[in-house]
């Protein structure tokens, strides 16, 4: 009989779904017991999502192996459905938690109260999330995503205002065609393998016969294409920077994690597809890759620069921290170390946390006389919500006199731009020096397509500073109105996400220690495949395969 602990898995996908769904029942009035069941749920899933971080290094679940499983309904792969933990996705579900409490904190100041369901649709952009992360195939990859993009246009739309629905619209169109070619690239590899089990791909990809081979390669590449507008990578990134900056404040904080869906699942699937042992396919599209990767870098560090609000910047960012990761990926599929591997993982978590943040500052840096109280009149009357109800009386103060606003929304403004631009002392420095010296020791790689990304790396950076150093001038030196009036529960959540970032710099040394055997794991996928393919079931099913 199984006991709690054989259910671990799968809970990061249960505990949003059922807090989703007991949420509908709700009147939407009651929003302070939404977000009560909300904020329990997320950190339900964070405890879990730790508790999975700290046995994937390797222990009874696992068999000794730094991966483990979980059969639903028991059947063997590939007839059944498999969720697999190892360090990446474990390390990918701690993450996005960790976003998610303090983007949910920023919400119950009242961004919440925009529309109706706000926290059923961020619970169920969870569940998506963390089911990507989990799946180890790729037809429930397609229902993960699919379940994460309906919540995404959803929360995007969320509200009311020109921008935002013209924004939205542009999103959803450009969504609704990755899935398509997403669909369409699953059902060519499933023609010519007969399997979507990532671990069989693995081991059936250096068997395809020759006539069959172009088949499977335009397949992943249609597969490729839907990620890659995910990631934001150019030139499919131009609804990115706009429909980022459009949304509310809690909600483009998730989206800097959504792009990452993207990364992570072209990072899955070329090392554990595509890598040595793949025969002629091995390090396919690898250089497509390394040369998206530098465009969108580039495309970024002038976006920056042109752009003149902070979202348009943020939105920016996010593109250049994609573009780097994707560079990365590249160039491990042609011979990069793992140093540089484990580099781009410490700079992704790091990067993430960062824009958060800057999306989380936006707002409260542009706000004007009576600006969120307004807003949030005009919601309520949009919807017909009495202003009397249960949740609406803490709604219409105009926010907590809190000494020195300005210092401290400089001081997390500027963690935020350290972490970003890649300057010492915090995590971003660490990460790029991670990468660079990874990728410049890596005697595989051409050394001037390593110098053309050292260049641009460094030139990335030094755009972001500029560009947040601007934006940093303009609004806590030369701004001559009254300080804006903040809430507390505004403050704290941005607080926490810039404590994160400095509390990856403290510990850099064991979170590396952790980015570099997640690389060394990804470097030899024998483990995965082996452990997916042996899975073992917890009864004997009978006449179940």
């Amino acid at each position: 009989m199984m006991g709690l602990s054989d259910h671990l898995i799968i809970l990061p996908i249960l505990i949003p779904f059922f807090a989703g769904a007991i949420m509908l029942l709700y009147d939407d009035r009651q929003r302070k017991a939404k977000l009560g069941i909300s904020l329990v749920a997320t950190l339900a899933t964070l405890v879990v999502a730790i508790e999975l971080l700290n046995r994937s290094k390797g222990n009874a679940l696992s068999g000794g192996n730094d991966i483990a499983f979980y059969l639903l309904g028991d059947w063997a792969v590939p007839y059944g459905i498999i969720l697999v933990i190892d360090r990446l996705s474990a390390m990918m579900l701690v993450l996005t938690s960790l976003l998610a409490i303090p983007a949910l904190l920023y919400s119950g100041a009242g961004w919440h109260r925009q529309g109706q369901n706000f926290q059923s649709l961020f619970m169920f952009l969870l569940m998506g999330l963390n089911g990507a992360f989990l799946t180890g195939d790729l037809f429930n990859l397609f229902v993960f995503f699919e379940v994460l993009l309906a919540a995404s246009y959803g929360l995007l739309l969320h509200g009311s205002g020109q921008l935002r629905v013209r924004a939205g619209l542009h999103y959803i169109a450009m969504n609704l065609a990755a899935s398509l070619l997403f669909l369409v690239g699953v059902s060519l590899i499933y023609g010519v393998t007969g399997t979507l089990s990532m671990a069989q791909l693995s081991n059936l990809v250096a068997t395809v016969p020759d006539a069959d081979r172009p088949l499977l390669h335009v397949g992943t590449a249609m597969l490729g294409i839907a990620f890659l507008v995910k990631a934001g990578i150019y030139p499919l990134s131009f609804w990115l920077p706009t429909a980022y900056m459009a949304g509310s404040a809690p909600v483009a904080a998730m989206f800097a994690i959504m792009t990452k869906v993207g990364i992570y699942i072209i990072l899955r699937i070329t090392m554990l597809v595509f890598g040595a042992g793949a025969g002629s396919s091995a390090g396919f599209a690898a250089e497509v890759l390394v040369a998206l990767g530098l465009a969108t870098i580039a495309y970024g560090s002038f976006g920056v620069l042109a752009s003149q609000g902070l979202g348009r910047v943020t939105g920016h960012l996010v593109m250049i921290s994609s573009g780097t990761l994707l560079t990365v990926n590249g160039l491990a599929l042609m011979g990069g170390g793992i140093g540089m591997l484990a580099g781009a993982l410490y700079y992704l978590v790091g990067s993430t946390l960062a824009t958060g943040a800057l999306f989380l500052l936006i707002e409260p840096l542009s706000r004007e006389e009576g600006g969120i109280a307004a807003m949030l009149a005009l919601t309520a009357d949009a919807y017909g919500l009495d202003q009397s109800d249960e949740d609406s009386t803490e709604q219409d103060e105009e926010g907590l006199a809190i000494p020195g606003v300005m210092t401290i929304l400089g001081l997390l403004f500027g963690v935020c731009l350290l972490m970003l631009a890649g300057m010492p002392p915090l995590a971003g420095f660490i990460g790029k020096l991670g990468i660079l010296g990874g990728a410049m020791s890596a005697p595989a790689l051409p050394a001037a397509l390593v110098w053309v990304f050292v260049a641009l790396v460094i030139v990335s950076g030094l755009a972001s500073l500029l560009a947040l150093v601007r934006i940093g001038i303009q609004t806590f030196w030369a701004a001559d109105g009254t300080p804006p009036r903040v809430l507390a529960s505004e403050i704290a959540p941005i607080g926490v996400l810039a404590g994160l970032v400095i509390l990856m710099t403290i510990q850099g040394q064991d979170i590396f220690r952790y980015m570099e055997a997640t690389s060394r794991a990804l470097h030899a996928p024998e483990i995965y495949v082996q452990g997916v393919i042996e899975a073992p079931r917890v009864v004997d099913g009978g006449d179940r395969p």
